[in-house]
């Protein structure tokens, strides 16, 4: 999944940031609601956890604006203020979720991955195609009696292609959904990963390439 941080706080922000990677998400960062909202309307994020104090444009513009702009992202405020009246305004500004600071980590991962499971079409935590088994909350890969050792682009991209049950899934979407903003569009980084993810997905082959479409499962 992609999930944009938007907190001021840059020593905060970084460490939310290099948490959620090492749960294999891939995470943009901005330290300003001017910035936040403008790379909110850009790209299509799974899930936005938004600063709700922002200095200048305040977190609850933030989230009017992406109410009234028709985005699909959904946004998790987070807050210094912990009040029941702060909760109920910040999910009736359109929040999807609200979190007080301090918090646990293992909580904002689990609420980011609630989220982005209500963001597109759900995936089952277990998917079988033929004798292809993964397990999506443990992020576990089988085929036969093999395990297989997939790197976390690897399993972004077979996640994808199962999600979309037999759509084919651009490049570009690809690219877009699994990789952050440093990945560069022109790269062959969605070619490889898919040529290593089906050399060790083995035969007979899974994933179909599709032309001027993309791939496929």
């Amino acid at each position: 999944m992609r999930v944009l941080v938007v907190e001021d706080d840059q020593e905060m922000a970084q460490a939310v940031a290099g948490g959620l990677r090492r749960a294999q998400m891939a995470v943009d960062v901005t330290f300003d609601g001017e910035s936040g909202l403008e790379r909110a309307l850009l790209s299509d994020y799974d899930v936005i956890v938004l600063d709700r104090d922002l200095p200048g444009l305040h977190g609850d513009e933030i989230c009017s604006e992406l109410i009234a702009s028709g985005s699909r992202s959904k946004v998790l405020m987070l807050t210094a203020a912990a009040s029941a009246e702060e909760l109920v305004d910040g999910l009736n500004l359109g929040a999807d979720d609200y979190l007080a600071k301090p918090f646990d980590f293992p909580v904002l991962v689990a609420r980011i991955g609630a989220l982005a499971r209500r963001a597109h079409p759900a995936v089952p935590p277990v998917v079988r195609h033929g004798d292809l088994v993964v397990d999506t909350a443990r992020r576990k890969v089988t085929r036969g009696d093999r395990l297989l050792e997939l790197a976390p682009k690897e399993f972004g991209v077979l996640e994808l292609l199962l999600s979309a049950k037999g759509r084919a899934v651009s490049a570009e979407e690809l690219l877009e959904r699994v990789w952050d903003e440093a990945a560069d569009p022109f790269t062959s980084a969605v070619k490889i990963t898919v040529s290593r993810l089906r050399a060790k997905l083995g035969e007979p082959a899974v994933i179909e390439t599709v032309a001027k479409r993309g791939y496929r499962i």
